[in-house]
């Protein structure tokens, strides 16, 4: 068949185009501006189109679209009037994903980690949302098997379409609850239906929400199950090893205690149909995922790392980590460079995002990375007053130090120290030098 997916360059319908793709299907796309993204689907012979308009709508026999697309798209419109099919993304997994083995990661936080490491564990294709270093993309395709690793999204509810055999879930804190109407039984009731679509399951029971799952259930408990954890450093690459429950030492790329959960959920899970041995072996293929604990820079004065962290929890965790890793290289300072995701998620969560922060040395605030939404006013520069706090519109990398601009002038410049950059938005590519 030929798809066309509109909004093309996000992380979520990448993934599902180059999956169709290399399923031999003719895929084209389109979206608002070229990005990394975009580029790299053309270098892979898929044909995008920039920007949106009715022309890019060359008689597909299927239209899917991101959920931030709206009904009055030019090429919604124009494939309407054709007759074509046009159906979001969540409803498209219902088609894509009908035939495959899938083991579905959900939860709202470590799910792209999880799905990253049992894609290392487990042979099988993978459509996950960051780009794994071990394949050097987000999507991986293997003809030969019918398992899919499948980082689902419960933003949109479009988890409840991923066909799941097994359902992975790290934990269930309420996030994106303005698509849920702010009613937390909403919420919930959305997670308990996923898992008990699959017949296979694997939770991290000591969430507070998981630990009422009364279906059959592989059921870690990380305080219980999880020990002797230990952070090494190989070749300035970070490790963290654990034991766990009657398997023995695992050891996994990354630092922290977040990591050795998710490698335990995705060890747990692989169990169901692998030997031990070649569980921990096939382990040692993970090399981290782009954008998660991203070490950018490196040199004798300072490391630069970029995070997708864009929730509280998600940033903390990490802050923990990078301590730990400030800590081994012998390393005094830590500045944290933070482009806020989202209004909403700003304001629901500020006294959350406000404590965060605690021990960094410096604290850098870019824009509202607004994804869509109306601005709001936010007053960042009191509700971050007792930190040294800088507030800048945007980055500028060069070589080994980051610029900071405001009005076009650089107002500081950063060189020492870890200087860790957090968000979903283009914050990436600002502190990449993209």
């Amino acid at each position: 068949m030929h798809y066309h997916f509109i909004g093309i360059g996000g992380i979520g319908i990448s993934g599902l185009a180059k999956y169709m793709h290399y399923r031999g299907h003719e895929v084209s796309g389109s979206d608002i501006k070229e990005s990394v993204i975009t580029r790299k689907l053309e270098h892979e012979g898929l044909r995008v189109s920039i920007p949106q308009q009715a022309s890019n709508i060359t008689n597909p026999e299927c239209v899917i679209h991101s959920a931030i697309i709206k009904e009055d798209n030019a090429e919604v419109v124009e494939a309407r009037a054709k007759g074509i099919k046009v159906i979001p993304r969540r409803e498209a997994l219902l088609e894509i994903l009908h035939d495959a083995k899938v083991y579905a990661v959900a939860g709202a936080h470590g799910k792209s980690t999880t799905s990253a490491i049992l894609s290392a564990i487990m042979h099988g294709s993978a459509i996950i949302g960051a780009e794994a270093k071990a394949f050097g993309s987000n999507v991986r395709y293997c003809a030969e098997s019918d398992v899919l690793i499948f980082e689902a999204d419960e933003s949109d509810g479009s988890f409840l379409n991923a066909n799941p055999y097994c359902a992975i879930v790290t934990n269930a804190e309420p996030e994106h609850m303005e698509y849920y109407n702010y009613d937390e039984a909403l919420f919930f009731a959305s997670y308990r239906e996923f898992i008990h679509k699959a017949p296979c399951r694997v939770i991290n029971a000591e969430d507070p929400f998981l630990a009422t799952i009364d279906f059959e259930a592989v059921r870690l408990y990380p305080s219980q199950d999880i020990k002797n954890i230990e952070y090494v450093l190989r070749e300035n690459e970070p490790y963290t090893r654990f034991e766990l429950k009657q398997y023995g030492s695992f050891e996994v790329w990354g630092f922290g205690e977040h990591i050795a959960l998710d490698a335990a959920l995705a060890i747990l899970t692989a169990l169901q149909s692998m030997k031990v041995d070649t569980v921990r072996e096939n382990l040692l293929s993970y090399k981290g995922i782009k954008k998660r604990f991203d070490i950018v820079g490196s040199y004798d004065s300072g490391i630069i790392i970029d995070d997708y962290g864009h929730h509280p929890t998600e940033i903390k965790a990490t802050l923990d980590s990078v301590k730990t890793y400030a800590k081994l290289k012998h390393i005094d300072t830590i500045t944290a460079i933070w482009q806020p995701h989202k209004y909403s998620r700003t304001v629901d969560n500020m006294e959350a995002f406000v404590a965060c922060f605690e021990g960094v040395d410096r604290l850098i605030i870019l824009p509202v990375w607004a994804a869509g939404e109306s601005p709001r006013d936010i007053d960042f520069e009191r509700a971050f007053s007792h930190y040294n706090v800088t507030l800048a519109e945007r980055l500028i990398r060069r070589d080994n130090t980051i610029a900071l601009m405001k009005d076009d002038t650089i107002i500081a410049t950063l060189e020492e120290g870890v200087m860790i950059g957090f968000g979903a938005g283009d914050i990436t590519y600002q502190i990449r030098g993209e």
